[in-house]
């Protein structure tokens, strides 16, 4: 895929002090923005390569890693699903998306750690719930939260890769759901999924003295339909898995679909689901963008990726147990390079000029010594003003 011509780091570079004075970000979502806007420079280092074949030089500047930057994702995504891989079941997997409506996006931001972690345990409740009442067994999810829309505004979903299968009290595999194309109905867990959770507002709401303030939004959400979307097997579990993986790290938006930064704001594509998903252009200003875009920076150690059931830490034993023959493969190590070179093909030490040799390093400069405080486009922020 080719450079994009505009990136994130841009819009941060020319619209994050207004940013700063308009919206007053806190202090983590400003190192968050810092970071991303010195991704790859000089300020995190480098290094420099030379070629032992053709002599020639290339510099290379450090990755800032963070899980928003839409620069330093790729290699985990492809981690991640060969890590999954090798603890799914061989059995049919069933991709299930819940979401909720948009009254509760002022509640979720009263306070969004404890309303995303309640989310997830309102979700597997309803899963483990059906697995027993249905099945009678223990099932199994891996469970994705994503928080924005095309148009980056709040819209709190989670993609759920549910396994047919589960295990007895016994202790025993059992197949599930092999008569239809779904596992379960979409009605019905809407409906069970719909009460677990707002009983669980309600109750964190009325423990805050806040439920007479936000009951207009609490009826409101309660009577619109809560969408619940199942698709039909993807088949063999390598592909629902690889689906799964193209949801795992992404960000709110990547730098490809921005087309446009001037004076004016920020020029971005989004599908436009209310006209068959077609590719529209939106414009926001500067601030209102950066805004938009720090709804979608989780919490401090919030974790975005989550294993419920069999699929937990027991998935290996479990899957040794649905098929004995299956004979499990000591891993080799291998560096980082080594491991993106097997999974994507590309090899990093490749000269990229002559394609014959081979790229070492020459020279490595360190990072910037850290400061207490912002660098980047805060650096003319005093520190008493944090």
């Amino acid at each position: 895929m080719s450079r994009p011509q505009y990136e994130i780091a841009d819009v941060i570079e020319r619209f994050g002090q207004q940013f700063y004075t308009e919206c007053n970000p806190n202090q983590y979502q400003m190192r968050i923005l810092n970071a991303l806007s010195i991704c790859r420079t000089s300020q995190l280092g480098w290094h420099k390569d030379v070629c032992d074949c053709c002599g020639k030089e290339r510099i290379s500047y450090n990755s800032c890693r963070n899980r928003h930057c839409p620069k330093c994702q790729s290699a985990r995504q492809a981690f991640w699903v060969e890590d999954l891989l090798e603890t799914t079941l061989p059995v049919k997997h069933y991709h299930i998306v819940f979401t909720v409506p948009h009254e509760l996006n002022i509640i979720c931001l009263l306070d969004s750690k404890w309303f995303y972690g309640q989310l997830f345990a309102s979700i597997w409740e309803t899963l483990r719930q059906f697995g027993y009442t249905h099945f009678g067994v223990e099932g199994g999810a891996v469970c994705v939260l994503h928080t924005w829309g095309q148009n980056l505004s709040l819209h709190p979903h989670i993609h759920c890769i549910v396994p047919a299968t589960g295990e007895t009290p016994s202790g025993n595999i059992k197949d599930i759901g092999s008569r239809g194309k779904f596992l379960y109905s979409v009605v019905q867990l809407s409906h069970v999924f719909r009460g677990k959770l707002m009983e669980s507002i309600k109750r964190n709401l009325k423990k805050q003295s806040l439920l007479q303030q936000h009951q207009p939004l609490v009826n409101a959400a309660w009577k619109k339909p809560w969408v619940v979307h199942c698709e039909p097997s993807l088949g063999k579990p390598e592909h629902v898995v690889k689906y799964l993986g193209q949801y795992t790290h992404r960000v709110a938006i990547t730098n490809h679909r921005i087309i446009e930064i001037n004076d004016d704001g920020v020029t971005f594509m989004h599908k436009d689901y209310c006209d068959g998903a077609k590719q529209k252009p939106v414009k926001l200003t500067g601030v209102e963008f950066l805004r938009r875009f720090c709804l979608h920076i989780l919490p401090h150690r919030f974790v975005k990726i989550r294993r419920y059931g069999i699929y937990s830490s027991r998935a290996r034993a479990l899957k040794q147990k649905a098929n004995p023959r299956m004979v499990i493969k000591t891993k080799e190590k291998e560096t980082v390079q080594q491991r993106i070179q097997r999974l994507t093909g590309f090899d990093l030490y490749q000269c990229p000029f002559c394609k014959q040799g081979f790229m070492s390093v020459s020279r490595r400069m360190e990072e910037m010594p850290r400061i207490r405080s912002p660098s980047g486009f805060f650096a003319s922020v005093s520190l008493n003003e944090l």
